[in-house]
This record gives structure tokens, sequence and C-alpha cells, in this order.
């Protein structure tokens, strides 16, 4: 019983860090504008990351294109390693480390928005994808821990949840993701 106490603390540790972190959360209200002006625009969403990173890659992609809270219009929202025929033929030809890139490069456009997801900010496939949708002027959100690592020198937003514990920052991303999913919901659909 006292592993799991512990656990839990530590989960609501980190997250009563976020709390206190006033410009962290401007950052994360940043976060869901910019995700806004996108959609107002006609841009899409791409998100990217490697094992749990990709599992909430994929969620946080879900509550945009099927819905959070309420029954609404569906939002273009794609997580870049969804397609496993992709993912393997891009890591055979060209290396692992090109797979995000390789994807942004296709399906990305000037005015869409990248979210890389790492934890420690230095995933060698997220960063090169980062750089890639750079040179395409793509905007880039990286949701990171600690320091943001590399991935913080080439976003345009930095949301790097205060911990070096990777579930931590996990179960933190996937908060910061359901905030910026219900905010972008009611702001873009919430008089319909």
């Amino acid at each position: 019983m006292n592993n799991i106490e512990k656990i839990i603390g530590e989960s609501i540790a980190t997250k009563q860090r976020i709390l206190e972190n006033k410009e962290l959360v401007q950052r994360i209200y940043e976060f869901k504008s910019m995700i806004i002006a996108a959609y107002r625009k006609g841009a899409k969403v791409l998100f990217c990351g490697n094992g749990g990173s990709a599992a909430d890659a994929q969620h946080i992609a879900a509550e945009l294109s099927g819905r959070f809270y309420l029954d609404r219009k569906p939002l273009y929202a794609e997580a870049l390693h969804c397609n496993s025929s992709f993912v393997t033929s891009v890591s055979n030809d060209y290396g692992f480390e090109n797979v995000f890139s390789r994807a942004v490069e296709a399906f990305a456009h000037k005015g869409d928005i990248l979210v890389g997801i790492s934890t420690s900010g230095n995933s060698a496939n997220v960063l090169k994808a980062c750089e890639k949708a750079r040179e395409i002027g793509v905007s880039i959100i990286a949701m990171t821990g600690n320091d943001g690592g590399k991935m913080a020198q080439l976003s345009d937003l930095l949301i790097n949840v205060p911990s070096t514990d990777t579930p931590r920052i996990q179960e933190a991303h996937i908060m910061i993701g359901h905030i910026v999913c219900e905010l972008v919901e009611k702001e873009l659909f919430g008089n319909e």
C-alpha cells in the first residue's frame, strides 16, 4: 500500500508544480491559442512521439479529430506513426530517425502545427521532424520534461513538465493534452 500511495503522491506533486508555475500555465494557454488559430485558418495539427509518447500523441489527436465533450464536427489531427506500412517502409529505407521527418515532409504545409512529444526532449526522430517542420514553416510545440532537451531550441512553444521521471511526465502530458482539447473544443464549438 505504501508504494501505491507514494506513486500517487509523486504524480500529484508533479501536477502541483505545474499548477504553481504561472509561466508554464501561460504556455499551456498559448498551446490552446495556437491550435485554435491554426484551425481557424484551415490548418491541421500533427503529432509525433515514441513509445508511451506515441500513445499520448495518438490519444490527443483522437480527442481533437473525434470529440472530447461536445458532439461537433471533427478537427484535422493525426498522429504520424499510425500508418504502420509507412513507418516500417521509411524506417527500413531511410532509418528510424527519419520516419517522422519524412511524414512531416509528406503531410505538413506552412501554417500547420507539429506537436512533438518526448519526455527527454532528445528523441532523434522527433528532433528531425522538428527540423523539417522548421524548413517548411510549420509551427512546433514541444511537449517534454525537465529542461526540454534539444527540442527546447527547435520549438516555437515549449511545454516542459517539471520532472525527470518519465511516467510522471507522461501522466502530465495527458493532463495537459486534455486541458488543451477541452479548451479548443469549447472555444470553437461551445455556442453551437
